[in-house]
């Protein structure tokens, strides 16, 4: 088969190339998938640079977002027959992770993003009564605001204080659920963000790990509002939790 390889396993962009490698046989609850079309998630950014190496025996293969169909079956595998069509997304860390109910009030960062914009839309097919998205341009927030199953408010996170916009689409309750892939830059507004009983979802640290004494701190304001954190990196994560994260958001979207 044809797929996108990296010279020398990591590397500038300039060390991708288009080559042939070993077609892959399903193992036991495995199902083969011939792509029709694939997404470039930061998690492929990050494994090319050499950052975030895909766990032991999985495929090194760049793409963890795709559609297509099934073509094989491997031994064990019901439900699911050759021809299906099929997508992988890791939208459903709201529902594992992020323990989102009907009603609740969500904030969503990097909002234009492909898992970001899964997140609202589930937030949304799951009965949130806000979503609020966070990206960088005024484009990016219209085109939120418009699609289907979109965010409810929106805000620029380079000129707007995202906290701020929460407090007020929620009247002061504050967000339920924060779904975050920032890290660093947005921790405080993240915690001045969150309602009581809330639950933080973080799903990678693109702007830099947190400083301890800003994470103390976050972790003392925790206590005071019985917040709740969760740190996933899904592409390492095992085969069990994955078939799990996968049953887990079934339960809540039939396919049709």
């Amino acid at each position: 088969m044809r797929a996108i390889l990296i010279k020398d396993d990591k590397g500038p962009v300039e060390n991708l190339h288009l080559s042939e490698a070993p077609t892959p046989s399903p193992g036991p609850g495995q199902v083969l998938v011939k792509i029709k079309a694939f997404g470039l998630n930061r998690m492929d950014i990050s494994q090319r640079e050499g950052h975030y190496p895909p766990p032991a025996g999985s495929s090194s293969i760049l793409g963890v977002e795709f559609s297509g169909h099934i073509s094989a079956l491997g031994a064990d595998v019901s439900g699911w027959k050759v021809d299906d069509e099929v997508l992988g997304l890791a939208g459903g860390a709201l529902v594992l992770c992020a323990e989102l109910k009907k009603g609740d009030n969500v904030l969503v960062h990097a909002g234009a993003s492909g898992v970001g914009v899964a997140a609202i839309q589930l937030a949304r097919f799951l009965g949130a009564n806000t979503v609020t998205a966070t990206a960088s341009s005024k484009e990016k927030l219209d085109w939120l605001l418009s699609v289907p199953l979109g965010a409810t408010h929106v805000a620029n996170y380079k000129t707007e204080d995202f906290s701020e916009i929460v407090k007020k689409a929620t009247n002061n309750k504050g967000a339920d659920v924060v779904v975050d892939f920032v890290g660093k830059s947005h921790w405080k507004r993240n915690i001045d963000s969150l309602a009581i009983d809330g639950h933080m979802t973080m799903l990678a640290l693109l702007s830099g790990k947190i400083h301890r004494r800003k994470l103390i701190f976050g972790l003392i304001a925790w206590q005071a509002h019985r917040l709740t954190r969760t740190s996933r990196l899904f592409y390492t994560n095992g085969f069990a939790f994955k078939v799990l994260l996968f049953g887990r958001a079934l339960l809540h979207i039939k396919p049709t």
